[in-house]
């Protein structure tokens, strides 16, 4: 395989295979345009791919390969991760389909580690089906930041609405406990560090979302925004990072306050979610910031009430797909920016 410079190669691992997310792939990549700016290489088998292909009367041409190094430019590359065949049953909760799903994963995500494909973008997985005694994580965002460099965060992303979370899979009643200087100090320097090596942006201006309702209404209705969220949002903007907050959550979308934040931090999973998921009209995208390496992901699940009815959505997943792209042409610039400082004239 000989590489041009500006040909990206897109690893996809394939998910669930009773959900949607081998529709919501093959649908994305009907679109010839989309093999002009990326190759894709789905880790799966491509008999089975196939036989999904049928199933939607798929345009998609398939390019089956068992090794990385023949990886067809400009086709929808299959890499068989697996030769055996796998019993599909669409909506179906499914734990032998969900091996598969780990399978895959685990394979992209080594040769993601490797430089063998440039980012990773994952198709959605069941999270009690993968379980297992050799895999015991929630869910690919656990995977990745014990295997890549760096602090793992969860931002799910639509155009400049970026939604960022200081506690994301934990019950609500343990948020409060969960929220420490230490915890929003390495959150917020994660996402600063995003915004400007991967979404080009120089000077990020962030807010930060409170807790309880009214941002506590000085104590009244709670005293975390006063005894943990001002007092260090106050340390970490006076050492120069622009964050703003606490913000009462309710007012804050409904107002459109937002849209002058390069980026929003919730302090719990649903309070950013919801507003996110209303506001990114199905487009929304999850990125796995603050890693060496790039992943993203659709913002929905297996949606197996819809599973095998070819009526899927997949403008999320072509919009993930949009955003590793993206994401990978603007960590390269700042690389490059970063290694060769504009030179100044000498007095």
């Amino acid at each position: 395989m000989v590489k041009k410079a500006e040909n990206i190669i897109v690893g996809i691992s394939i998910g669930d295979l009773n959900g949607i997310g081998s529709e919501v792939i093959l649908k994305t990549f009907e679109d010839s345009r989309m093999l002009e700016l990326c190759t894709p290489v789905i880790f799966a088998n491509v008999k089975i791919l196939s036989f999904v292909k049928k199933s939607f009367e798929s345009t998609s041409m398939l390019q089956g390969i068992d090794r990385l190094d023949q990886i067809v430019l400009g086709k929808i590359n299959v890499l068989n991760v697996w030769q055996e065949g796998v019993e599909i049953n669409f909506g179906v909760n499914d734990e032998k389909v969900g091996k598969y799903a780990v399978k895959s994963f685990i394979a992209a995500t080594k040769a993601l580690k490797e430089g063998l494909i440039d980012v990773l973008v994952t198709a959605p997985i069941n999270k009690y089906n993968i379980q297992s005694e050799s895999f015991k994580f929630p869910g690919h965002t656990d995977y990745l930041d014990q295997e890549l460099e760096g602090n793992a965060l969860m931002l799910m992303v639509q155009d400049n609405l970026r939604v960022g979370l200081l506690t994301d899979h934990i019950p609500l009643n343990e948020v409060a406990s969960h929220l420490t200087e230490e915890l929003i100090v390495k959150k917020i320097e994660t996402i600063k560090q995003t915004l400007i090596q991967d979404f080009s942006v120089n000077k990020p201006k962030i807010a930060v979302l409170g807790l309880n309702p009214h941002c506590g209404d000085g104590g009244v209705i709670g005293k975390e925004e006063d005894v943990i969220l001002k007092p260090t949002l106050k340390k970490i903007f006076e050492k120069g990072t622009l964050v703003f907050g606490p913000f009462a959550a309710d007012g804050f979308f409904g107002s459109n306050q937002y849209e002058k934040y390069d980026a929003i931090i919730a302090t719990y999973h649903d309070q950013g979610l919801i507003p996110f998921k209303t506001l990114s009209f199905g487009k929304g995208v999850n990125y796995t910031a603050g890693l060496n390496r790039i992943r993203t992901s659709p913002d929905h699940g297996t949606a197996y009430d819809i599973a095998g009815k070819g009526i899927a959505d997949y403008n999320s997943f072509k919009e993930a797909v949009y955003l590793a792209i993206d994401v990978y042409h603007s960590r390269n610039q700042y690389a490059e920016i970063s290694q060769k400082p504009l030179k100044t004239k000498e007095k």
